[in-house]
């Protein structure tokens, strides 16, 4: 057999080609240009566009001999679209600019481009452009756009003194999973798939719209908390006996002698959402209440006691 096509022996125009003939081309209520053009043109019905942009770095958000390409490009793409859900808004489109070193090989990349079409389609958008370029490792670079129609957009910024604290999705798995895999682990499937592709609750969020603050958990429940508190200036109350922790979790926890609550409070890139609501009858069925929002410093405060930390600071020491 002879050595697999790497994207030096193709070109970036060639690869530009292969990866456009995997994507599912945007509908045309959506886009009405997409691949093969200096821009896309997307519609922003209602007048107000969304926009978010997130990295993955090979080495840091993904290893190539933990995950597979699909999953690289369905985690890429699914941490942008839930920024947009957390807006209270719908996705249109996704761009993605991909740094690749010579020796990529293409197989790889299309398997790449198949992860990311997939995520994108289980919300009914397309990759609808992007970027090549060579570089010493590889990093992705996804930029979500999206609409708010006649919606208010759902800012970090509306929490209220007085508002329901409530989650929705998984917590804590990407983080047990993440322990698995530095151990050598690949069971259980659920928990360290879960470190590999997130499933951001889509669905869930869409629930939410009257909630006065949301935002989508990357960095840890804790640390995205604080980012609602600080920005509405009031304080946060969690209370962990209302926070039910997985058997799974708690399976994983026993093994290594770890407490699965503090991967459920400090543990990052679940894309769950926590948001903020006017009283309990105003929190969607399947979210789970957590605590309160009230007067006092925009500080978190876990069963009373002050958290300062936790959470995931790419520059942290």
């Amino acid at each position: 057999m002879g050595a697999e096509q790497t994207v030096s022996d193709i070109g970036e125009f060639a690869l530009i080609n292969a990866i456009s003939a995997r994507l599912t081309p945007p509908s045309a209520e959506n886009t009405s240009v997409g691949i093969g053009d200096d821009s896309a043109i997307i519609s922003a019905r209602g007048g107000q566009a969304v926009a978010c942009v997130d990295m993955l770095a090979q080495g840091v958000h993904f290893r190539l001999d933990w995950s597979s390409a699909n999953d690289v490009g369905r985690k890429a793409a699914a941490q942008n679209l839930a920024d947009i859900y957390a807006m209270g808004a719908k996705p249109t489109a996704l761009l993605v600019a991909l740094a690749l070193p010579a020796d990529t090989p293409v197989s790889w990349v299309l398997e790449l481009a198949d992860g990311l079409n997939e995520e994108a389609q289980k919300v009914g958008v397309s990759v609808v452009g992007g970027d090549i370029v060579r570089a010493d490792a590889i990093t992705i670079s996804v930029t979500a756009l999206g609409e708010l129609g006649d919606r208010t957009p759902i800012l970090r910024s509306g929490a209220r003194s007085g508002d329901i604290l409530a989650v929705a999705g998984k917590l804590g798995y990407s983080a047990a999973g993440l322990l698995l895999l530095s151990r050598g682990f690949r069971s259980p499937r659920a928990v360290v798939n879960a470190h590999r592709v997130p499933e951001p609750a889509y669905d869930l969020a869409e629930q939410a719209l009257h909630a006065t603050a949301m935002i989508d958990i990357s960095d840890g429940l804790v640390s995205d908390v604080r980012h609602i508190a600080k920005a509405s200036g009031v304080q946060a109350r969690i209370e962990t006996d209302r926070i039910q922790i997985p058997a799974d979790l708690q399976e994983v926890g026993g093994a290594f002698n770890e407490d699965p609550l503090q991967w459920i409070l400090t543990g990052g890139e679940d894309h769950a959402f926590v948001a903020t609501f006017s009283d309990a009858l105003s929190v969607p069925k399947s979210w789970n209440i957590i605590g309160h929002m009230e007067e006092g410093p925009a500080q978190v405060l876990v069963d009373g006691l002050l958290t300062e930390s936790g959470g995931w600071d790419h520059f942290g020491a």
